[in-house]
């Protein structure tokens, strides 16, 4: 009885149909790096970064009056620093003094009221404030400075906290009502948060649409990529699994030259939010996933579907096509549930373990970029640079991945940016090649842990694994700022020693893992428990290769030729 794996191999496991539908789940990809970009940097990088700013000043008919320059409105209406240790009181505080009073004259006005100006009453800012900057973003908008600027990581956290509640939710959603239907919702909610954001009349509105559009779009991510990998076949799964990430990565730099063109806050949103309602067409481009299909017992479906991919690859269905199924008889249809995760012991121990590594990743992810990212210089470039990083870390993983496997490459990922983490705390914190080796090494942690997550679940269960695992990740992302920069008022290299000892303990547990190079996607919980048991045995079957080929058709030894001699490596 074929499984989705040998009919793939016979009607293409990465021919036309496939090509096609993963460039266009991988626009998908792309449209998901606005909305995480604004919790990956310390603030919100484009649409919400703080300009140098001042108190406005109650006395611009003076300034009128007197015809001063932009220079003299600063030197005499302006505060000038503080105490030391105060942060930029020029930028939150003004002079209690009465602007309109006629004792006041156009040279040193303030020369009248005090001979010192040190000895003038100073207070909040009440008349708003001038913003330095040629565009717009949300902190100019909604005035989210000085007394106000801890909204600004407010609105970070909100789309943090939706991703990790939709991770417990949209995960099971795909699972249980498929993969499309999910993509589908989620891409039509996120589009309207998305543009209803643009147009949020306050503060707490934007709030309230930033939750909502993290809810449902890392659900969206999580189901296309499920999507794209449950279409190809098992040769390619891991080509494709890395080039839909680096979709992602591709979104950040477009994003960048998106954002130079338009500088202010709202059409920057409304630019990535109103293309994203094209992907609806994915109800019409996209089909089912055959093996979620199959999972619910829609096997006639399933074999529709393959007979198409068939067509559209030029190749003849298989004979025996009509048997199609998973590969055990399962009498009663798969529903996902949160308890098949830990039902049996393995399962257990490999989502405990993965809940750790997507936390571990995402702490020292961002970690990095917040202790060594954009500070000063060219935003869009220093944005930029940053991005290019990840292109190197993918291509070592397509270049290892097939030849040494998952576990050894994502432990040494662990071990290098735990490394580094020492180096710069220890030696110098300004040590930026170990930053950017850190960076590289976390990078690729990052994108092997969601290959990894997805092929150690079984079908019926995968998306939901996938999401609650990496729910983990979003509770990083919620703390990470506070553990920062609280940390760092004890000392500055504390942040590091801490990534560091994550990442180590990371790089141990990577190797309690079994490791799936070569292996079918588990399609029962029984798959799921022996896969490294179905990994140990692919040695043997490839020894036996050459002596049954003339002499037998037999579909399991044909199929661990696609191995070829990397497998014995």
């Amino acid at each position: 009885m074929p499984t989705v794996d040998d009919v793939l191999e016979q009607v293409g496991e990465f021919g036309w149909f496939q090509k096609q539908a993963f460039l266009t789940l991988c626009l998908l990809s792309a449209a998901f790096a606005p909305i995480y970009v604004g919790i990956v940097f310390l603030g919100i990088v484009f649409l919400g970064f703080t300009p140098d700013h001042r108190c406005l000043s109650p006395g611009v008919a003076l300034s009128r009056r007197c015809g001063w320059s932009l220079a003299e409105v600063l030197n005499f209406t302006v505060p000038g620093l503080g105490p030391e240790g105060e942060a930029f009181p020029c930028q939150c505080c003004s002079y209690q003094v009465d602007w309109n009073q006629s004792a006041l004259g156009c040279v040193d006005p303030l020369a009248s009221l005090a001979s010192n100006r040190s000895h003038l009453p100073l207070g909040p800012c009440v008349h708003g404030w001038v913003y330095n900057t040629p565009g717009s973003s949300i902190v100019t908008e909604f005035n989210l400075v000085c007394e106000n600027s801890w909204k600004v990581d407010l609105f970070q956290s909100c789309v943090n906290v939706g991703f990790f509640l939709g991770s417990l939710g949209i995960g099971y959603i795909a699972d249980r009502f498929g993969r499309k239907l999910c993509v589908l919702a989620t891409t039509l909610i996120s589009a309207i948060s998305g543009v209803l954001m643009a147009m949020a009349p306050d503060h707490t509105s934007l709030l309230l649409f930033r939750l909502l559009q993290g809810l449902v779009s890392k659900g969206s991510w999580t189901a296309g990529y499920t999507l794209a990998t449950e279409f190809v076949g098992l040769g390619y799964r891991r080509m494709v699994a890395i080039l839909y990430q680096m979709a992602f990565t591709a979104g950040l730099v477009l994003l960048c030259g998106v954002a130079y063109a338009i500088p202010h806050w709202w059409g920057l949103q409304l630019a990535v939010s109103v293309p994203t309602f094209l992907f609806l067409f994915y109800y019409w481009c996209v089909p089912k996933s055959p093996q979620w299909l199959l999972s619910q017992k829609r096997n006639s479906q399933a074999i529709k579907i393959m007979d198409h991919i068939a067509q559209k690859n030029g190749k003849l269905p298989p004979a025996n096509l009509k048997m199609f199924s998973l590969e055990e008889d399962i009498t009663e249809k798969l529903s996902p549930s949160f308890a098949d995760l830990v039902r049996t012991p393995h399962l257990r121990k490999h989502t405990c373990i993965l809940m750790y590594l997507w936390f571990t990743s995402s702490v020292l992810y961002q970690g990095l970029i917040m202790h060594v990212g954009a500070t000063g210089g060219n935003l869009y470039l220093d944005f930029f640079y940053s991005a290019l990083v990840e292109f190197p870390a993918a291509l070592i993983i397509i270049l290892t991945i097939d030849r040494v496997g998952r576990l050894y490459p994502l432990a040494v990922s662990n071990l290098v940016a735990g490394a580094a983490c020492f180096a710069m705390g220890f030696i110098s914190h300004d040590l930026h090649l170990a930053a950017c080796v850190g960076r590289m090494g976390i990078t690729i942690v990052f994108q092997m842990v969601c290959l990894v997550n997805a092929e150690l679940y079984p079908t019926f269960v995968r998306n939901l694994g996938v999401m609650v695992c990496s729910s983990l990740c979003d509770l990083g992302g919620i703390i990470i700022p506070f553990l920062v920069f609280r940390l760092v008022e004890v000392w500055q290299g504390l942040p590091l020693i801490l990534f560091a000892v994550l990442t180590l303990v990371a790089g141990g547990l990577m190797l309690l893992l079994p490791e799936t190079k070569g292996v079918a996607l588990p399609e029962t919980i029984e798959d799921a428990e022996n896969l490294r048991s179905s990994y140990r045995k692919v040695k043997p079957k490839e020894e036996k290769i050459y002596l049954q080929v003339q002499t037998s058709e037999v579909q399991t030894p044909e199929k661990d030729t696609s191995q070829g001699p990397e497998g014995q490596r």
